[in-house]
């Protein structure tokens, strides 16, 4: 390679774009004749649309059409794919199977129940505001209890078994049995959902919101009877989307067959209130955990049972004991999931799926079990690490976990804890310190990219990946330049249009390990092709070797001359060099790939004013090697705070009598804020995981949430002695905690 910016930490070669507002986000986008939609939502959660009266919104001025399940088109359910790293580029996924207006059925409150197209966003919205509709309301399932009790469980799949936990647990010195729960958490990334969707004969044009142009274009092709090359979805710029934004929604499909029916393009924006109903959440879980030790704190047995919610239409499982098979050493274990049906739209991922939800209920009860055993809850977890993947009795391909702990509980000051409950004191503030493991799967997908050298002296590099806010632009760009030595202001990298060579969603930390060994090989087959160009009869390098040539700084050379790769090309009036390369899923069977870490956090309780803040985090991290420091850097930091916000503030919140969201809006949808924000210290271990890529790097914007709600709540116990299994840790739990004030 031809120098090393790998590791080095790059600015963002978007930034500018971005800071200055050059960078054209969905709901940016306009063309010519574009009109607006606009959604009518039903106010029910469970019941029939009896009737839409719409006369009064087509006397709306500018008014165009009022779609709904009486005059919509008809479309097709997709079919639902694996979410397969080998298979990923062709899969059609939606997690809200029923196509919009598909029938008079409410199965949740805020759907889709009609649809007005006007010349203006304005019309649309006043104009929606005034479509009347009558439903038939039936008694909503609005919480998960309800759940259980009007419609039972079923399985949900991903279960293991080994051993025989129950024998050993009712044999164990150590044990506990203990329920968590974690309520609704809702995405609510700054980007709200749009699709921009226009029709030029059969095939179908869309600017969409989304983390996976490719898939997307797979699934909505399907939806309208159509083949994916007559499907063209465009994401260059997302504003994050935390999940949200990996499938289909019913928007996207709304707004193109309102384009179909008008003639027109047409824009559609979901409303933040519908935010929180129609385009997922994290579903809400109940979770029992029942472990058990020896006397020399070894685990002796885990079970780890759960139900979460899941749409009357659909089955969702949020996977909370996938962690809990294999993160800790125990020959006794049995994981299961069950879901209960609820009035609520479909859930679906959210950063860290099932980990975030099931580490907060597996790495508490690990602290409490600890605690049982009268034993450091950080040695605790050092005697029980793993050192082998027990589900699939496989080396890990890579586990620094003992040493991030010790790295992180050293910088962190654990040796100074004391571990007696509100012992540690600062004024008025009582100290509680707390920590967790983290701990998040390793991927890597199929993927293509295309990378030309181009005769102007300019590189261009394509590929179908998004970039959702986290760097991708930078990562594809510092790859070529390694490879080159083309500098970064002559690297031009398109992403985001399913036009371009396939690539996975932007999501399950798999983006970066997954397409950045398409890139390398794309450039290093550009090169290739260059140096046959160089080497054919009157070229400069005639007579030559491919293999004598060097590409070196941007230059061909045989170590006598050379040439810059612009010149070769211009020399043989040649537009490109250009190489593609499909690269394919990590081989399986040989290692188990995962990332491991930890986080260390000190909260502070103040019991005189109420008031509970995460004020130091310090977190250790094995990801493989890091790329680009400063962007994974900035993706942790946002996965701590994403984790501060799941521990102290989020809960989706429903009427229990009808299923309607309660506190669906920015007011009062808690979330962290500037002022929320601890000191937080990462520390990246950087071990290259070569096994997985040529690069050796694994995801890392899940694993920082992970673990952090747990953290935080063996802090709150170290402070208040209130073991606290219900999130969010709202003050009002604390507000008894009868410590008195010192001063």
């Amino acid at each position: 390679m031809s120098q090393q910016v790998i590791g080095q930490s790059v600015k963002r070669v978007d930034g500018r774009l971005k800071v200055t507002g050059a960078a054209r986000y969905t709901a940016d986008q306009s063309m010519p004749g574009l009109v607006y939609a606009y959604g009518v939502f039903s106010t029910i959660a469970s019941g029939r649309v009896l009737r839409i009266d719409t006369a009064a919104a087509r006397r709306v001025s500018g008014v165009i059409d009022v779609l709904h399940h009486d005059n919509f088109p008809m479309l097709y359910r997709p079919p639902r794919s694996a979410i397969a790293p080998a298979t990923i580029l062709t899969s059609t996924i939606t997690d809200e199977s029923r196509t919009p207006f598909e029938d008079a059925t409410v199965n949740y409150a805020g759907q889709f129940v009609a649809l007005v197209i006007a010349d203006t966003f304005e019309h649309a919205r006043e104009a929606a505001y005034k479509v009347n509709v009558t439903y038939a309301t039936n008694k909503a399932a609005a919480t998960l209890d309800q759940g259980v009790e009007m419609n039972g469980t079923r399985d949900g799949g991903r279960g293991h078994s080994r051993g025989t936990p129950e024998a050993a647990f009712d044999n164990a010195l150590h044990k506990i049995d203990v329920t968590y729960r974690t309520p609704v958490e809702t995405h609510n990334p700054m980007e709200m959902h749009a699709t921009v969707a226009h029709w030029d004969g059969d095939h179908l044009f869309i600017y969409e919101a989304s983390q996976g142009v490719t898939v997307h274009r797979n699934t909505i092709a399907s939806v309208f009877g159509l083949t994916p090359e007559r499907v063209t979805v465009e994401a260059p710029f997302i504003g994050s989307g935390f999940g949200s934004k990996l499938f289909m929604w019913p928007n996207s499909v709304a707004a193109s067959a309102a384009a179909r029916v008008v003639g027109r393009p047409v824009k559609l924006i979901v409303p933040r209130a519908q935010m929180f109903t129609t385009t997922g959440h994290r579903p809400e879980t109940l979770q029992r955990l029942r472990l058990s030790a020896d006397a020399n704190g070894k685990l002796t047995s885990l079970r780890h049972e759960s139900i979460n919610t899941t749409s009357m239409t659909d089955a969702f499982t949020e996977n909370c004991g996938g962690v809990s098979r294999n993160l800790y050493s125990c020959p006794n274990v049995l994981v299961s999931h069950h879901i209960t049906q609820v009035n609520r739209g479909s859930p679906t991922s959210m950063r860290a799926p099932g980990a975030a939800p099931g580490l907060f209920a597996l790495e508490s009860a690990i602290d409490e079990l600890a605690l049982a055993s009268n034993i450091d809850p950080m040695e605790f977890r050092l005697q029980n690490i793993s050192a082998v993947d027990e589900v699939a009795n496989l080396p890990w391909s890579s586990n620094h976990l003992h040493e991030a702990i010790v790295t992180a509980s050293e910088r962190f000051g654990w040796a100074k804890r004391n571990p007696a409950i509100g012992s540690m004191r600062d004024s008025h503030e009582i100290i509680g310190y707390g920590m967790a493991a983290c701990n998040w799967d390793a991927y890597r997908t199929a993927a293509e990219a295309r990378v030309q050298l181009r005769n102007d002296g300019t590189v261009l590099v394509t590929c179908a990946i998004q970039d959702i806010g986290t760097g991708t632009y930078t990562i594809a760009a510092q790859v070529v330049a390694n490879i080159t030595g083309v500098p970064f202001e002559r690297i031009q990298v398109r992403l985001g249009d399913s036009s371009f060579p396939a690539a996975p969603m932007s999501g399950g930390s798999w983006a970066t390990a997954s397409v950045t060994p398409a890139i390398a090989e794309a450039t290093r087959n550009a090169i290739a092709r260059l140096k046959s160009f160089a080497v054919a009869d009157k070229a400069f390098f005639a007579g030559a070797k491919t293999d004598d040539l060097r590409f070196e700084e941007g230059r061909l050379t045989d170590g006598k001359r050379s040439l810059d790769f612009a010149a070769v090309l211009k020399g043989q009036r040649l537009a490109n060099a250009e190489g593609f390369a499909r690269t394919s899923a990590a081989s399986v069977g040989k290692v188990s790939f995962k990332s491991f870490g930890v986080h260390f956090v000190e909260i502070r309780w103040d019991p005189g004013i109420s008031r509970l803040r995460v004020a130091r985090v310090v977190s250790a991290l094995d990801v493989g090697r890091v790329i680009n420091p400063l962007t994974a850097r900035n993706q942790v930091e946002g996965a701590i705070v994403m984790g501060i916000g799941m521990a102290l503030f989020e809960a989706t919140e429903y009427d229990t009598r009808t299923g309607v969201p309660a506190n669906n809006n920015y007011a009062e949808y808690a979330v962290p804020v500037h002022a929320d924000q601890p000191d937080i210290d990462i520390i990246l271990l950087d071990y290259p995981d070569l096994q997985l890529n040529e690069l050796g790097a694994r995801g890392i914007g899940e694993i920082g949430t992970t673990g952090l709600a747990a953290a935080v709540a063996n802090g709150v116990y170290h402070a208040t002695g209130k073991r606290i299994r219900e999130l969010p840790i709202l003050k009002e739990k604390l507000m008894d905690t009868a410590f008195p004030i010192s001063g």
